[in-house]
């Protein structure tokens, strides 16, 4: 059985079938639409091929146009906005059956050293993740055995996640509970060395867990769901090298929500508690 994070990073080695132009696999899933950090992820790759890779990314500004089709090949068409002396720009265009379902500005940035650097810490102490249970270990523990949907999920995650707070099951159990969320992440396998897989493969990452932080003062996370939601646009600022294969602290809040419109941003952290990526992402929630 291919390990999880292998197929992630065979997911995001697109195929080039012309300058400028290349194709994604979109995975058979059981879901409405395909998942807005692999579009994101590969339209990343797609970019980045595109520049010498001397330069790493330091930012990405994207909007989900269409959902995406499961199954259906994803073509990636860049634009090459600028090259200059420090900085490289790359526009994205995704393309699904002839309709653009998304699309990313990515820039590019030579290393440089700046004047001073500061950062903001994380929002409050956070326990060591090899100390916290596995998403699967928690709902094991609360319905003893994983369903099927959970099961073939759990085989298929490229990413190990553990919640810092314990997961709610009950409306009872969400009362007073501020939009805040923090999770502990990591690929379950190495991913290689080349820099521009762990950026593609963190962006993926991003989108898996951000509006848990609009939804918790809501409703249960792992209870029945009472509304559909989807990303609307998604930004991401780079600060420093990483690799997504060692743990990274994702801690997220939602600020607002109000017209069907959720705000939700947060920052990634490694191991010592360096601020490594900013994120922004606004989703749509409207009920069932």
């Amino acid at each position: 059985m291919t390990n999880p994070a292998e197929s992630l990073v065979a997911l995001l080695d697109l195929e080039q079938i012309e300058v400028n132009i290349f194709r994604g696999r979109s995975p058979q899933e059981s879901l409405q639409r395909v998942f807005g950090g692999q579009v994101a992820g590969q339209a990343l790759v797609a970019a980045g091929r595109t520049t010498d890779g001397d330069r790493p990314v330091h930012s990405l500004h994207a909007y989900f146009l269409r959902p995406g089709r499961p199954g259906v090949p994803i073509v990636y068409q860049v634009e090459r906005v600028r090259d200059g002396r420090s900085f490289t720009t790359r526009r994205v265009t995704a393309v699904q059956q002839g309709r653009t379902i998304f699309n990313l500005t990515a820039s590019f940035h030579k290393p440089e050293e700046g004047p001073f650097e500061h950062q903001l810490p994380p929002t409050r102490e956070i326990p060591d993740p090899e100390s916290l249970p596995t998403v699967t270990e928690e709902i094991r523990k609360h319905l003893g055995a994983l369903p099927e949907q959970f099961e073939r999920m759990a085989r298929r995650q490229p990413f190990d996640i553990r919640y810092v707070d314990r997961l709610r099951w009950h409306p009872e159990e969400i009362e007073g509970a501020e939009p805040r969320s923090a999770v502990w992440m990591r690929a379950v396998g190495p991913l290689g060395d080349d820099p521009l897989v762990h950026t593609c493969a963190l962006t993926y990452a991003s989108d898996m867990t951000l509006l848990d932080a609009v939804r918790i003062p809501v409703e249960p996370l792992w209870g029945p769901r009472s509304f559909d939601m989807a990303s609307l646009d998604h930004a991401m600022w780079f600060h420093r090298p990483f690799r997504a294969d060692e743990w990274f602290l994702y801690d997220q809040e939602s600020p607002i929500i109000t017209g069907g419109r959720g705000l939700a941003r947060g920052r990634i952290y490694d191991l010592r508690g360096r601020l490594l990526v900013s994120v922004v992402q606004e989703g749509l929630f409207r009920a069932l």
